[in-house]
C-alpha cells in the first residue's frame, strides 16, 4: 500500500507541474532575481514560481485520503497540519511579492509570529492527543534522553521555525533544496520503517513521490521553482518528523546541509558587524562556490553526496 500511494504521488505531481507551468506564465507569476545576487541568476527572471503547490496539493490530499488506512490518525494529521500551517505562510510570503510586485513579502516579525503559531498548535497536538511522544531531547547513538517537560514547546518552535528557514536559504539553485529533502526523508523513512513508525513511513513515501515528481521539472535548468511555499512547508516537515520519531538532534547531520547554508549566512553577518570583513563572496555557501567558479549543476551533485553520505551515516546512528 505504501509503495502504491508514492507511485500515485509522483504520477500526480509529474502530471500536474506541465499544466501550471503555462498558467503560472499567463498569470506572470514569475520568479523576481535579486540584483545583489549573482549575475549568472538573472536568466532565471521570470521562471515561474509558487512551484511548491504542485507537491504540496497531492501529498496533502494523499494524505488525508490515507488516514482511515493508519492506526494512529493524529500522527499523520500533525504531518498534515504542518504541511498547510507552513505552506500557507510560504504561500502568503509568495504571493505578496510575486502577485503584489513587493520584493519585501512578508516582514521577518510577521512570519516568525505566523510560525510560532503553527508550531504551538503542533506542540498541543503532539502533547494531548499522541501519548507515545518523547517531551525531550534524544541523544544520537546513546540511549539518553534529556527531557524537557513544558520547555518542549520551545523546542519545538525553535526547531520547526529554525529548519524551515535553513530549507528556504537552501533553495537557491535549481534542485538543490528538493534533492537534499528527498534524501532527508529518505533516511527518516528508514529510521521510522525500523521503529514500525508507519503512519511516518506512509507520509514521507507521499511526499518522497510527489518530490521526485517535481525534481523532473527543478532540476538544472529548472523550469519550476517550489518559492516559499514549498521550502517553508518542506523544512517544517522534516523537523516535525525528526521530533516524532525522537531524533530531533540527528537532523543536525541528516540535515547537514541545510546547517552548513545556514551557518554560513549567519559567521557572515557577525563577521562584517564585528570587523567589516565578510567571510564567504556571498552567502548562502552555495553561491560563495558559484564565484569561486563552479558551475551550478557541480555545486548541486556534491551538495546531493554529502547529504547521502550524512544520511547513511544518520540511518546507521538511529538504528543503535
Amino acid at each position: 500500500m505504501n509503495y502504491l500511494f508514492l507511485f500515485i504521488a509522483f504520477i500526480l505531481t509529474a502530471i500536474l507541474v506541465p499544466l501550471t507551468i503555462p498558467l503560472l506564465k499567463r498569470m506572470k507569476f514569475g520568479q523576481s532575481i535579486r540584483v545583489e545576487g549573482p549575475q549568472s541568476h538573472q536568466v532565471k527572471t521570470g521562471t515561474p514560481t509558487m512551484g511548491g503547490l504542485t507537491y504540496l496539493i497531492p501529498a496533502i490530499v494523499l494524505s488525508v485520503i490515507a488516514l482511515p488506512l493508519v492506526d494512529d490518525a493524529y500522527k499523520m494529521l500533525v504531518m498534515v497540519i504542518v504541511t498547510v500551517g507552513f505552506g500557507l505562510i510560504g504561500f502568503i510570503d509568495d504571493y505578496i511579492i510575486v502577485v503584489k510586485k513587493d520584493n519585501k513579502g512578508l516582514s521577518s516579525k510577521q512570519k516568525f509570529l505566523a510560525q510560532i503559531v503553527v508550531s504551538v498548535i503542533v506542540y498541543f497536538i503532539m502533547t494531548r492527543a499522541i501519548p507515545d511522544i518523547a517531551a525531550g531531547i534524544h541523544i544520537p547513538g546513546t540511549d539518553l534522553d534529556i527531557p524537557l517537560g513544558v520547555l518542549f514547546v520551545l523546542w519545538i518552535v525553535f526547531w520547526q521555525v529554525g529548519f524551515s528557514n535553513a530549507v528556504n536559504l537552501t533553495d537557491g539553485l535549481d534542485g538543490l533544496a528538493t534533492g537534499l529533502s528527498i534524501i532527508a526523508f529518505s533516511s527518516f523513512l528508514v529510521i521510522a520503517w525500523t521503529r514500525g513508525e508507519m503512519e511516518i513511513v506512509l507520509f514521507l513515501m507521499i511526499l518522497i513521490g510527489a518530490l521526485a515528481g517535481f525534481l523532473i521539472y527543478n532540476k538544472y535548468p529548472a523550469k519550476l521553482f517550489m518559492g516559499d511555499t514549498g521550502s517553508l512547508a518542506l523544512g517544517g516537515i522534516i523537523a516535525t518528523v525528526s521530533i516524532m520519531l525522537n531524533e530531533s538532534l540527528l537532523l543536525l547531520l541528516i540535515g547537514i546541509v541545510f546547517v552548513i547554508e545556514t551557518a554560513s549566512v549567519m559567521l557572515q553577518v557577525a563577521s562584517y558587524k564585528m570587523t567589516g570583513k565578510r567571510i564567504f563572496k556571498m552567502t548562502p555557501i552555495h553561491h560563495h562556490f558559484e564565484l569561486s567558479g563552479w558551475s551550478e549543476w557541480k555545486i548541486v551533485l556534491v551538495f546531493w553526496t554529502v547529504g547521502i553520505v550524512a544520511g547513511a551515516i544518520g540511518v546507521l546512528l538511529g538504528a543503535l
